[in-house]
């Protein structure tokens, strides 16, 4: 086998991100005191989803005070998604929106089954201990997923 043969072989394996639960966890050695946990992070609440709009519509020129889509179950990719969109198409937050299905909603069982996993088992990483539903559900009102008519995306 020459270089070049490896090299194709190495390049030719993709990578699929934001895939919920398809991508296996890969057993890397790391220092034993360096990551001694492991970390679960949540959709982000109310205050962080904030912080996040207020840095995607400044980044990309847009009106800070137009009005804003129901974010309930929006990722920050999800919100950068939104704000590109009302951006390159020129249209309002709330028109852009309409063309973004949140991950917690085309993914919802996964998410949720990946939040039971994690329920004392995994340290959370937005507060101080280990994260537990009950803990995050009053930091974290209206995660939870509601399906509406398919049809209407």
């Amino acid at each position: 086998m020459t270089l070049e043969s490896r090299m194709q072989r190495q390049v030719a394996r993709p990578v699929r991100r934001g895939a919920v639960g398809k991508v296996p966890a890969r057993a890397t050695r790391w220092p034993p005191t360096l990551l001694d946990a492991i970390f679960f992070l949540d959709l982000p609440a109310s205050r962080e989803k904030e912080q996040i709009w207020r840095l995607y519509l400044e980044r990309f020129g847009l009106d800070p005070a137009q009005r804003r889509p129901g974010d309930r179950d929006f990722t920050g990719a999800e919100i950068r998604a939104c704000c590109r969109l009302a951006a390159l198409l020129g249209v309002p937050l709330v028109e852009a929106a309409a063309n973004i299905v949140p991950v917690a909603v085309t993914a919802g069982e996964s998410v949720e089954r990946l939040r039971n996993w994690a329920a004392g088992r995994c340290l959370s990483a937005d507060r101080p201990g280990i994260y537990s539903r009950e803990a995050a559900s009053p930091g974290k009102a209206g995660r939870s997923v509601h399906r509406g008519d398919p049809s209407a995306n």
